[in-house]
């Protein structure tokens, strides 16, 4: 048998999490994306990242209603960091097939997920889950929240 054919597994799809969905899994350790949390961190799903994400996510851990010490903040960005893979692009790279998000700190997560072909983009922010529709006709990724992503997607791709 030729080698081409002897791995026929499917390539592991590819995430952009939110700030919040983040801190959820590396601050809160909510519940809810665990399920996410362990495919990721079982290698059933790629987590991916930028460097204006990660700042964002540094800046998130120190705010005061996270409650987390500096080393606590730093251990949570590590953690992070160590299952995600980090993408850069230029910002000449932005696509204009995309919608413009009302919160304009929330475009660079979209933006990230059409960049590097993502599956799906998981946020629990109202101003990305309202241009679910629009985003899901370009055809190049989904916009979900957590509970929905765990629902519809995750069971088929652990199952």
């Amino acid at each position: 048998m030729c080698p081409e054919h002897l791995d026929r597994r499917a390539p592991i799809p590819l995430l952009v999490l939110d700030t919040n969905v983040v801190l959820d899994w590396v601050a809160f350790g909510d519940p809810r994306v665990q399920p996410i949390v362990n495919a990721i961190e079982g290698g059933t799903l790629r987590a991916a990242t930028s460097a204006a994400c990660l700042l964002e996510l540094r800046r998130a851990l120190g705010y005061p209603q996270v409650k987390l010490e500096p080393a606590a903040q730093a251990l949570a960005y590590e953690r992070y960091v160590g299952h995600a893979a980090i993408f850069d692009f230029a910002e000449s790279a932005v696509s204009s097939h995309l919608p413009r998000c009302e919160d304009a700190d929330d475009q660079k997560f979209l933006e990230l997920a059409w960049q590097v072909r993502a599956s799906h983009l998981v946020t629990r922010d109202n101003a990305l889950l309202k241009l679910a529709r629009q985003v899901a006709s370009r055809g190049r990724f989904a916009v979900l929240a957590p509970d929905a992503f765990v629902r519809a997607v995750l069971a088929t791709v652990s199952g």
